[in-house]
């Protein structure tokens, strides 16, 4: 729960204080996110300020929301690790002198032990007390921080009344006792009411102009006043959009054209676009593989079949992980920070996303004259655009640079006075000391009309034109997935890697060729060519959840809030939500592109929560989980490409590791190639590359691309089996399972269980997942041979292993699906992950056609609870919708809109992950239409409308895809379906379920066939 860089200048300012749900009080809110705020540490009452130098923290440790659902107003402060007593932070109000009254916390952090028990408030009038050796505070309070009876995570404590008799324009906090010892001091939201001493004087805002900046963050302040209402827009159904700029990241506007990403805030004098590039990732490829772990890991398994659970972890600790141990971090490419000096206030102010057309617009009036910013990543154009127009000639005047925090410059483009670039080179050294970090560079021309533009210092400075046009581009040395793979091919070591190489691609040059291109075509164009281009994966799919026109009309961020306060209905939000998950897809995953990552493309760090990489224990996968469905089929293809280039790294770390053929993945990887055990001991995790093999299937499955299935789907496929073929083991006698096929050692991602001595433990053998994922890859080996009449001995092999796999199995006194091989006491009974479902989503071992697994899919689920992280309501809102509980899917829906959405729509786990939005955007397509059961003839089963919600009684949606290669349209009424229109794509045999009533077809090609459900 930090802001991470909060420190990292003496002062600076931050959207920090909640404003609302406050009880009836005559005083006012004195903290303001434009006031002048400092952290202090190691200080008596009445001392002088130190600087606070420890512990900035790490962004995954953020408050994931607001108590009254705005982040924006949120405190994120957290004082150095060890007692955590004597730190806090120093307030210079803009309200200027003010008497406090009183004052609350809010609890924020993961660990009651880190609430403030003891404060002291104090005040001052020194113009110097804010500064580090600031001095001359008066006491005010001391005692209860007011949380001492613990109201729960992120709830308010209560109010501390304060003897406040004297205005300060300065106050001090300071916490000088937490609840525990040893583990720093953390704040949630704080708040202070009180009176000015002159209360119709204007606020002073202490915030420097953009590129005076030097801290970048996810914070942003603009200088400029919203006065004024602003209209909601004549047809708000298919935007995101926002009365007010954004004054933190996760209230930006996202850009992407699945390699180009940005993130608008909006702002009106001080405007920040933060850049990203698929590939800008720290690292190189290098061979990761220990061979320590094959002379280990029989012992290991010895050691688990022995019940010695603590002593294999140990070994495999030791013994079995990457080498490295990790992966390096995905970055930001940069900031475009832009000032504009004479917009000091603005009215009728409107900042948009139409996810029709993928076009962002921030709109308002100042001075009787209208500025319009209009903004998009073009795919056809491989760059973004930046429009600025004003309705009076000559209105425009700004200046413009390009930062980054670290390892790059922003220098005037030699080549046209008009550009600027920022040029750079991670700084990734090997053992010898090369630098082996990718080459980048970020590049801004600005065409005017009318106007003068000046370029001094890597500053382009606008004066007075009629309009501009800002062209950006963003390129990295990285040479691609095809390359990588091949390198690794040729060189497992990856010594051979060089990225300055002359084969490589030159960033700079990269760059300039996008724009100059761009430059060449009228913008009306460019952006109709952005405009067709998107829509021709963005209109093949409509959905329309009748509901209040009411709520449609509130900006995105009142809406959010409104369903968080009173869990008022507004069925139209989760229509938008499920648009918004798609234009997310195809805005971070176009074909040539980078798979998306824990981010997508988007993330402001140079080191973003969970390095942003792909995890493959479930994030990559459910990333993916709405492409076909979706009818974005095409955006799944960067995932393939991913998983074509693992096979040669996979492959090595699968002998030296393994002594097995075939490819291995473990619980992440990267752009380079890794593919060894990360992290920790719970990286031994060896199915990742035969859960990674499902997609290419699915995608068969969807188009019926035979071509597709032979030359890239079976070879994936085939080498993740024969992986697991080589690692599966017998079960000893006097086990669960004895002469059973196994995996081990095992996990269950990433959950612990308590075994009979009390210790607790990760590593088991045969956890229910694995033996889930592999079922399903074997089973559909055996399917592809068959289709493809190829490998009739790799079949038999498949069709063995598959007899002699370990069953799922339920637990005799709970009736739940065991996670592991034996009924173990779970450490964490709700936890996040869901794994020994997997049966039931994505895969399909368990449907109604096992009812005693479906029974007890059931009981495992209620088990588990309603709550969890943003993508683990994700998983379970899928596992109900299988289950054919709308109306409980449509509960988690709910709350993962209500308790895991960041105002701009992105999904907080928190922090910020994307996987939330994929698997919530397939949840709400499985609402609507399954059809993952196959019959015995290989026709797919259509479900109709199999779990929808009592909520949304009437809509329609129309280019839904399902296999066998349909596209489906439905209607329904009074909670009934009225219409199914489906379009065949390939000529196979049709299967239609509504409720208890099937009907079957034979169509041809192109044909169609419209049902009621009934006839």
């Amino acid at each position: 729960m930090i802001m991470k860089s909060f420190f990292a200048s003496p002062v600076f300012p931050l959207c920090v204080f909640c404003m609302t749900l406050l009880p009836a009080f005559a005083g006012e809110r004195l903290f303001y996110p434009e006031d002048q705020i400092s952290g202090v540490q190691n200080i008596a009452p009445g001392g002088a300020n130190q600087s606070l130098s420890a512990d900035a923290g790490s962004n995954a440790e953020r408050v994931p929301n607001a108590i009254d659902g705005d982040i924006a107003k949120k405190v994120f402060l957290k004082a150095d690790y060890g007692q955590g007593e004597n730190n806090g932070f120093v307030i210079k109000l803009g309200a200027g002198p003010s008497k406090a009254e009183r004052l609350r916390f809010a609890t924020g952090n993961d660990m009651s032990v880190r609430d403030p028990a003891q404060i002291v408030v104090e005040g001052s009038n020194d113009p110097k007390a804010s500064d580090v050796g600031g001095i001359g505070f008066q006491l005010i309070y001391q005692g209860s921080a007011g949380l001492a009876k613990d109201p729960g995570r992120r709830k308010w404590g209560e109010w501390i009344e304060l003897d406040g008799k004297e205005h300060y324009e300065i106050y001090r906090i300071v916490v000088i006792k937490t609840r525990g010892s040893a583990m720093g001091a953390q704040y949630g939201e704080v708040e202070m009411e009180g009176v000015r001493k002159t209360p119709t004087a204007p606020r002073k805002k202490f915030i420097s102009t953009a590129l005076k900046r030097s801290t970048i963050d996810q914070n942003w302040a603009d200088r400029a006043d919203v006065e004024g209402t602003t209209a909601s827009p004549s047809s708000a159904r298919q935007l995101v959009w926002f009365k007010r700029p954004a004054c933190v990241w996760e209230e930006a506007i996202p850009l992407g054209n699945g390699r180009l990403g940005g993130m608008v805030f909006g702002g009106i004098t001080d405007e920040r676009i933060q850049l990203n590039e698929d590939s800008l990732w720290d690292g190189y490829p290098l061979d990761a593989s220990n061979p320590d772990s094959l002379k280990a890991l029989p012992e290991v398994r010895k050691l688990m079949f022995e019940g010695r659970n603590q002593a294999a972890e140990k070994l495999a600790a030791a013994s079995m992980m990457g080498q490295p141990k990790g992966v390096k971090p995905y970055q930001s490419l940069g900031e475009l920070w832009m000032e504009f000096p004479k917009l000091l206030s603005a009215t009728d102010y409107i900042r948009t996303l139409d996810l029709d057309t993928a076009l962002a617009t921030v709109a308002f009036s100042h001075d009787g004259v209208h500025y319009r910013r209009e903004m998009f990543s073009s795919a056809p154009a491989d760059v973004m655009v930046v429009r600025l127009t004003a309705d009076q000639p000559g209105a425009l005047d700004l200046r413009l640079t390009l930062k980054r925090a670290k390892d790059a410059q922003c220098l005037p483009a030699a080549d046209d006075a008009h550009a600027i670039i920022l040029v750079g080179q991670v700084n990734r050294k090997n053992a010898q000391g090369v630098n082996k970090g990718l080459r980048f560079a970020a590049r801004v021309t600005a065409v005017c009309e009318g106007g003068t533009v000046s370029n001094k210092d890597g500053i382009l400075s606008i004066s007075n034109a009629d309009s501009a046009t800002l062209y950006i581009a963003g390129a990295t040395s990285y040479p691609g997935l095809q390359k990588i793979g091949e390198l690794l091919k040729a060189d497992i070591s990856g010594q051979s890697y060089d990225p300055n190489a002359p084969e490589m691609p030159d960033p700079e040059a990269l760059c300039l060729k996008q724009i100059s291109t761009a430059m060449k075509i009228p913008y009306d164009t460019l952006r109709n060519d952005h405009v067709k281009d998107y829509q021709s994966l963005f209109n093949r799919v409509s959905l329309k959840l009748d509901g209040g026109e009411a709520e449609v009309k509130l900006p995105t961020d009142e809406r959010l809030k409104r369903l968080k306060e009173s869990g008022a209905e507004d069925p139209g939000l989760a229509a938008l939500y499920f648009q918004f998950g798609r234009y997310l897809l195809i805005s971070s995953s176009r074909p040539g592109t980078l798979p998306a990552n824990l981010q997508g493309i988007w993330a402001w760090q140079m080191n973003p929560p969970w390095n942003a990489d792909f995890h493959s224990n479930i994030n990559l996968q459910m990333n993916y989980w709405p492409a076909e469905i979706a009818n974005l089929s095409e955006c799944h293809l960067p995932l393939f490409d991913l998983l074509d280039e693992l096979s040669a790294p996979g492959n090595h770390v699968a002998k030296v590791q393994y002594g097995a053929d075939g490819w291995v993945v473990h619980h992440l990887t990267d752009p380079w190639g890794f593919a060894a055990p990360a992290d920790g001991v719970w990286g031994v995790w060896q199915v990742g590359a035969a859960w990674l093999a499902r997609h290419p299937w699915e995608h068969y499955e969807f188009s019926g691309d035979r071509q597709f299935l032979k030359e890239r789907a079976w070879p994936i496929m085939k080498g993740a089996a024969e992986f697991v073929l080589d690692y599966l083991v017998e079960a000893p006698a006097g086990s669960p399972v004895a002469g059973k096929l196994v995996t081990n050692p095992s996990y269950s991602p990433e959950n612990r269980f308590i075994l009979p001595d009390g210790s607790r433990s990760m590593f088991t053998y045969g956890a229910t997942m694995d033996l889930m994922i592999i079922h399903e890859l074997l089973t559909n080996c055996i399917k592809t041979t068959r289709i493809l009449d190829i490998d009739p001995d790799f079949r038999k092999e498949c069709e063995s292993a598959l007899a002699r796999l370990a069953p799922v199995r339920i637990s005799p006194d709970s009736g739940r699906v065991l996670e592991w091989i034996e009924d173990y006491t779970e450490v964490e009974p709700h936890h996040r992950h869901t794994s020994h479902l997997y049966g039931l989503h994505p895969s399909t071992m368990i449907t109604q056609a096992t009812p005693e697994l479906f029974a007890a899919a059931r009981k495992t689920l209620e088990g588990r609870g309603d709550g969890g992280t943003g993508w683990g309501l994700a998983w379970k809102i899928n596992m109900w919708t299988r289950l054919a509980d709308g109306d409980h899917a449509y509960k988690l829906l709910q709350t993962l809109l209500k308790d895991k959405t960041y105002p701009n729509l992105f999904d907080a786990h928190a922090p910020f992950q994307i996987d939330g939005n994929f698997g919530a955007t397939a949840a709400i397509v499985e609402m609507l239409l399954q059809s993952q059961i196959q019959n015995a003839d290989g026709s797919y089963e259509l479900a109709l409308l199999p779990a929808l919600p009592s909520a949304w009684p009437e809509g329609e949606v129309r280019g839904l895809r399902a296999r066998g290669g349909f596209e489906v349209d439905i209607s329904w009424k009074k909670s009934k379906l009225t219409t199914a229109k489906i379009r065949s794509l390939n000529g196979n045999p049709l299967a239609l379920r509504y409720g208890a009533k099937t009907v079957e077809k034979t169509l041809a090609k192109g044909a169609s066939f419209t049902w009621n459900g009934m006839d």
